[in-house]
């Protein structure tokens, strides 16, 4: 051991007060020299340890060999092990001061780890990689920015494509195919469920033990940064799920980690969530809020990420979520709300939009808390974007039901334009949604098999036409029949059927059609960018609006028939005359549609129709949306 500290006594006072907020440049693993040794530093924080060493290749495992030092009893530990490099796998041996609890550690701050199921951490130079997207990082405020297109392709990158014998595809091989595929298809973002390290397949990333490691079952760190490297490089974003509200209670996580509650709450009542048997993190303490603040800086900045879609916000908002009269203890004024949880999602929105105001924060957060997306100094929550949770289940609700009854359900297609405005709302049809028993999307439409088509070309179409930005999970845009299953490659061999190719072409139209008409997204949680033509005509279940952008000359408009009787002579009140092309037709045969459509456009005539002065009479296609700009708009 060497006589020098990685750690100086100021470090130790800010990570005590929660005030660094790069905490994974002063903790962990950081190959370098001491006195012209080569090896590598390690720093850890176990405040109620009586001694920490650290254990692996470099020293066949033996605990005691490679002792930490407790620095002035601050509750950190550090220490240089001569011959510890790049690539040695690692643990910390740690036992308590309390009952002599003994245990063997990943490194929460360590920066990659071995493969499942084995559980140590692994020695990594983070630097060296050659970033070739200059040019997106330049530009992506406007492609992250609230008046800009934005279409997200959500993927599990175990699932998405596999290879042959149904092994997993590295990050490597998986680079070039998926940024190929997302542009073609016109998506533009990525979602990544999470890819931070966890230890069991089936919880899908929820479970996170690394919250600074890419998992390594698809390759090395520097493979994931080049995963990243070649998406920017197609010009699409990368957005990371990423999970703060709770964590597993594997042995070798974060939890009990030195023989006390550390990270998470000692009484379950604060510290389990019931519903995942998984531990809370404590966030009234500063320490654990710095190592998760630091976690979100680390993958902006060391892996330019594009932005951090945060999971479960409402389970970290409520002190009584999903908990029983007596299961949950009250905040200081007697209230349900987690006031510590509240203040940290303000922080990390604040730090993150500070330092970064072109990546985006997006909350999933499924209850009517006001003001999520609005900002902190107006007593918002400060995220970028909320998940319009309440849109998904309604249209799934509606899309389900048989067209015979929906006239008696039109609320439910309507309903959620009297709250769109109240938040910057995103569109989610998300994994959530083809797992555990509900089926694929379009499995869940009703009637024969060209009417399940047809409805789920409906409904994609309405999502893509109606105000917020838009999610569509992996499979969903080509009619996958299956229940998603993370241990098989999507059903990619369902696109030698004409139906599922339309399907996937209709998902093609609509991002090119989107990311090409201002007026369906420039002024997406504005009131001025959208009004109806006729939201009440329930007898005939036909919804019309229009949308605009910032251009108010120019307007879209937009028709859905969500019976499958055809609408002949259905008139549309329009705001200006002359020619109107059908610029999207879901009924159209290249989708697998009837052929039933306007012959490419109509002419407006001066006949009054709700509120306008002119009207179009018009054919809406069965169980279909059609789309219509004036001619010369574009």
């Amino acid at each position: 051991m060497g006589t020098t500290s990685f750690l100086s006594d100021y470090d130790l006072h800010l990570l005590n007060e929660g005030r660094i907020d790069r905490a994974w440049e002063k903790l962990g693993a950081h190959p370098g020299e001491e006195d012209g040794r080569p090896g590598t530093w390690f720093a850890a924080w176990a405040p109620n340890a009586a001694t920490v060493s650290v254990v692996g290749e470099f020293n066949d495992w033996k605990e005691g060999a490679s002792p930490l030092e407790d620095r002035s009893a601050s509750g950190f530990w550090e220490g240089f092990i001569p011959g510890a490099g790049h690539g040695q796998l690692y643990k910390y041996a740690i036992t308590s001061r309390y009952g002599g609890y003994r245990v063997q550690k990943a490194d929460p701050y360590g920066f990659a780890a071995e493969t499942r199921p084995h559980t140590a951490s692994r020695i990594w130079r983070l630097e060296g990689y050659a970033w070739g997207d200059g040019d997106w990082m330049a530009a992506r405020k406007e492609r992250n920015g609230l008046a800009s297109p934005v279409s997200i392709y959500e993927v599990h990158l175990g699932s998405w494509m596999r290879g042959e014998d149904n092994r997993w595809l590295t990050y490597q091989e998986l680079a070039e195919k998926l940024a190929a595929y997302c542009t073609e298809m016109g998506f533009t973002h990525v979602e990544l469920l999470p890819i931070t390290e966890h230890p069991f397949d089936g919880s899908w990333g929820y479970q996170t033990v690394g919250y600074f490691a890419p998992t390594s079952r698809f390759g090395t760190p520097h493979d994931f940064m080049f995963l990243v490297d070649t998406l920017h490089r197609h010009g699409i974003g990368v957005l990371l799920d990423w999970v703060p509200a709770h964590f597993p209670r594997d042995e070798h996580g974060i939890g009990y980690f030195d023989g006390t509650h550390l990270y998470e709450h000692a009484d379950p009542r604060q510290g389990r969530h019931q519903d995942w048997d998984t531990a809370i993190f404590n966030f009234g303490r500063p320490q654990v809020v710095n190592f998760l603040l630091s976690s979100a800086l680390f993958w902006l900045e060391v892996y330019h990420i594009d932005g951090l879609r945060v999971d479960a916000v409402a389970s970290m908002l409520y002190l009584d979520y999903s908990r029983a009269a007596g299961e949950w203890v009250p905040n200081i004024h007697g209230g349900r709300e987690n006031l510590e949880a509240i203040a940290f999602l303000r922080r990390v929105n604040e730090l993150v939009y500070r330092g970064h105001p072109d990546v985006v924060m997006a909350a999933e957060e499924s209850t009517a808390w006001p003001m999520v997306s609005r900002p902190t100094y107006l007593g918002g929550l400060g995220f970028g974007l909320k998940w319009n949770m309440g849109w998904m289940h309604d249209m799934l609700l509606y899309m389900a039901k048989d067209p015979i009854h929906r006239k008696y359900h039109h609320n439910q297609l309507t309903f959620s334009l009297i709250y769109a405005f109240q938040e910057n709302f995103l569109l989610p049809l998300s994994h959530d949604e083809v797992v555990h028993g509900k089926g694929s999307l379009l499995g869940k439409m009703p009637g024969d098999r060209w009417q399940r088509f047809a409805n789920l070309r409906l409904l994609l179409g309405f999502q893509f036409t109606h105000p917020g930005k838009k999610l569509l999970f992996m499979g969903d845009e080509f009619g996958q029949w299956a229940e998603w299953n993370h241990d098989a490659s999507l059903d990619w061999h369902l696109l030698a059927d004409a139906d599922h190719r339309g399907v996937q072409r209709w998902v093609r139209d609509l991002n090119t059609t989107m990311r090409g008409e201002p007026a369906l997204y420039e002024l997406d949680f504005e009131p001025a960018g959208f009004s109806w033509i006729d939201a009440n005509d329930s007898e005939q279940s036909v919804l019309s609006f229009l949308r605009r952008g910032k251009d108010k000359d120019s307007a879209v408009v937009c028709a859905c028939n969500f019976t499958p009787a055809p609408r002949h002579n259905y008139r549309l009140g329009v705001p200006v005359g002359g020619s109107w092309e059908e610029i999207l037709n879901s009924d159209a045969p290249l989708y697998g549609g009837s052929g039933q459509g306007n012959l490419g456009g109509v002419e407006a005539s001066p006949v009054a129709a709700f509120g306008h002065y002119h009207s179009l009479v018009v054919t809406l296609p069965p169980l279909a949306m059609v789309v219509f700009r004036r001619k010369g708009d574009a």
